[in-house]
């Protein structure tokens, strides 16, 4: 009830503000659709009950801003839709599209009460953003500049992103430390969280820190083990992947999902689905030098098994001849004679079989794997594996050559 003051009508504040909270009531009792932007969740994980900052922004500012209500039974069953709908949780910093109704609380002030979310109008912004930042990443022409780095033949020296206590991180160091051929890799963690809001400024930063000592690496590897497909949309993060884009060394991703493929994923020098798949990926690269080496080895060896029965045969062949003739000379000179024609001999002997000797020594030689390089061959191979006919490689084909002194990336036309 109003009051007469010193002349004045007045009201008190608790009057205005239900005057308020009954207007609303009256004018804004449906429930409406609202475009907005969730600057921060402020979920209380005791109550289960979520207090969002919403905000709508124009040119990176700020134009509105008004705080809201979901109550923890309405959080549970949109988080529910949005891990099966986006697989991402509902978090800081997304675009939403809110169903909700106006309420004015005398204490707590104006607030929107939500009621639902539509998680297809956020997942449309984040795929929007991806392409957004491929489109971004292309016009700079740096989208494939990773995958201009050079991934030596046999790939060692790894820096490793992850979390320790991260399964995939614990697979990967399995198969790479244990693989039964006895194949070494060396490799140092820069730790980071790999999915939510802080994933990828930690990325970033531990990007940054092995930068400045690339020369001591072979390639990154990002790793992620568990979680699914949920948290991934930071791997479409622009600065993210414009920092993997232009790394001076290969960067290789094994992050755990079989969906649509993130931008780091696609700018990165070589991508696997698993860090399992990733560790089999590395094998593979010293396979790939090993298998030609060892058929190298095979081939070297049998020829010169050949050789040297080949010799052998000539050898007791001239021993035969050597008997024959030392025979006839005894029937037929002195001994003096006898003498002199067997030195003679002897010496004849023994320059032909070191003539032959030299002969050998130069046909292994020239069966050394180095030598072949030399002399202009070449070991092809796509996919890791050696190529022998024309007829496996098709236009479009990236295959690699292998020289003596390095090897060569190209698509076949």
């Amino acid at each position: 009830m109003s009051e007469t003051i010193a002349g004045r009508v007045a009201f008190s504040l608790r009057e205005v503000a239900l005057g308020i909270q009954q207007t609303i009531r009256d004018q804004h009792a449906e429930r409406i659709w609202i475009r907005t932007e969730m600057n921060k969740l402020n979920l209380y994980p005791h109550s289960g009950h979520c207090y969002p900052e919403l905000v709508e922004k124009q040119d990176g500012k700020v134009v509105a801003q008004m705080r809201a209500n979901l109550w923890k039974d309405d959080y549970i069953r949109i988080n529910r839709t949005f891990l099966d709908v986006l697989k991402e949780p509902l978090r800081d910093g997304i675009a939403i599209l809110i169903q909700a109704t106006i309420t004015f609380d005398p204490v707590y002030g104006l607030a929107l009460r939500i009621y639902d979310i539509d998680p297809s109008f956020s997942l449309g912004e984040l795929e929007r953003e991806k392409q957004a930042t491929i489109a971004a990443l292309r016009k700079e022409g740096v989208f494939e500049r990773n995958k201009t780095t050079i991934l030596p033949l046999l790939p060692q020296r790894l820096a490793i992103i992850s979390v320790e206590t991260s399964k995939g991180y614990s697979d990967f160091l399995k198969v790479t430390g244990e693989n039964p051929w006895g194949y070494a890799f060396f490799h140092m963690l820069f730790p980071a969280l790999l999915q939510g809001d802080q994933a990828a400024p930690q990325i970033i930063a531990q990007l940054r820190r092995i930068r400045r000592v690339a020369p001591h690496f072979d390639a990154v590897a990002i790793i992620r083990g568990g979680g699914g497909d949920v948290g991934l949309s930071c791997y479409n993060d622009y600065s993210l992947a414009r920092e993997v884009a232009l790394f001076p060394i290969p960067v290789l991703t094994g992050i755990g999902h079989s969906t649509n493929e993130t931008v780091t994923e696609m700018v990165a020098f070589r991508n696997a689905i698993t860090p399992t798949g990733l560790a089999d990926l590395l094998i593979q690269q010293f396979h790939n030098f090993a298998v030609p080496l060892k058929e190298m080895e095979r081939s070297v060896a049998e020829q010169t098994l050949r050789l040297l029965a080949d010799t052998r045969t000539l050898l007791m062949n001239g021993v035969r001849y050597f008997r024959a003739v030392a025979e006839r000379m005894l029937a037929d000179h002195s001994a003096r004679d006898l003498f002199a024609a067997i030195e003679k001999a002897a010496m004849q002997l023994l320059a032909g079989e070191n003539k032959e000797i030299e002969l050998l020594q130069s046909k292994v030689g020239l069966l050394d794997p180095v030598n072949v390089l030399k002399r202009g061959y070449s070991i092809t191979t796509k996919d890791g594996k050696p190529l022998t006919r024309h007829r496996q490689a098709a236009a479009g084909d990236e295959i690699e050559t292998q020289l003596f002194d390095g090897r060569i990336r190209s698509i076949v036309k």
